[in-house]
């Protein structure tokens, strides 16, 4: 596409660390998407990230459509810079190209001693989330990430997830995979709950639920307000270009400079959660954060990809003019 190799570098190695760490929806299998969005000029490699606002504790910016994994990494980044410097930062960017795994700038706060709480809006394409006792499709997948540091360099606790009851990639690689998606997480085009993510996914007909009912759906459109309207970036009820456009609103806390054994505080909270008995049908209760570092583990060796996954990443690449070298080259 263009990209710097540093760029491209930063986009591969977020886009197979979402596969390592299990989150197969925001891994490479998104290529696709984004040569189809490059190709339509709705990401725009190389983009610079523009400050719009600096006001001591509280950064803005703009991505101008740039890679989402660079833009946010270089915003969180001076979020970062800031929050040691007074304490905090609220840190605001809105209109990258599709940030990828939210959790990945948690980490990145995290490997600084610093907590991170986010609210993430999706626009720029038709919306895929209705609203709890709406049948239309009136929001994005809206995720909410938060993360406290732990002893190692990583997250102690870590939650990243959609507002919905699933991602949407993740009815994406449902249909890849010929697998029904979960009971309750989609409607069809008449609102009537199913499991077959095909219409979804192809036609964009229906609609996937919010998780939690009300609560999961209240989280949601507070992500599009605090994530798009506090930020100016673009709102999910605005006109669409076809592509992928995130915004952004985190708050980014030096725990170095708050008192008392943090890490201890953590700790004694995960051993009191997870003496918890399982209830019927779990071996044990999980923290989270927990899911991921699991997952690294049992992918050290490799990243699982469904065939017609894969067949559509080679395509893009021919599509791109990249050749492909067979199995044992």
């Amino acid at each position: 596409m263009g990209a710097a190799e540093e760029e491209a570098g930063i986009v591969a190695d977020h886009l197979v660390g979402a596969n390592l760490a299990g989150h197969d929806s925001h891994g490479v299998g998104v290529i696709p998407g984004y040569v189809r969005v490059f190709k339509a000029g709705l990401l725009i490699p190389n983009q610079t990230l523009r400050s719009t606002l600096d006001a001591g504790a509280l950064l803005m910016f703009d991505a101008n459509r740039g890679f989402g994994q660079r833009m946010t990494r270089e915003a969180v980044a001076h979020g970062i810079a800031r929050a040691k410097a007074l304490g905090a930062c609220v840190m605001g960017m809105r209109n990258a190209a599709h940030l990828g795994r939210v959790g990945t700038y948690a980490e990145q706060c995290a490997a600084e001693d610093c907590a991170f709480v986010a609210f993430v809006n999706v626009a720029d394409h038709l919306a895929y989330q209705a609203p709890y006792a709406g049948r239309d499709a009136k929001l994005g997948t809206n995720p909410f990430c938060a993360a406290v540091p732990g002893r190692d360099g990583g997250p102690a606790l870590m939650l990243d997830a959609a507002t919905t009851t699933i991602a949407f990639n993740k009815a994406r690689l449902a249909f890849e995979k010929h697998v029904p998606v979960p009971e309750g997480a989609l409607l069809d085009g008449e609102g009537r709950p199913t499991t077959d993510p095909e219409a979804m996914v192809e036609r964009h007909e229906g609609a996937l639920t919010s998780f939690g009912l009300h609560k999961g759906s209240g989280l949601a459109i507070l992500c599009e307000a605090l994530g798009a309207t506090l930020t100016g970036g673009k709102r999910a009820d605005e006109e669409p270009s076809g592509g992928v456009l995130n915004s952004m609103l985190a708050i980014i806390i030096d725990a170095a400079k708050l008192p008392g054994d943090l890490a201890g505080g953590f700790d004694a909270i995960a051993a009191s959660v997870k003496s918890s008995r399982p209830a019927a049908g779990f071996t044990e209760v999980l923290l989270p954060g927990e899911p991921e570092r699991r997952a690294r583990a049992e992918r050290a060796d490799g990243i699982p990809i469904p065939e017609d996954g894969w067949a559509k990443i080679l395509a893009a690449a021919a599509e791109m003019g990249v050749a492909h070298e067979p199995a044992g080259a």
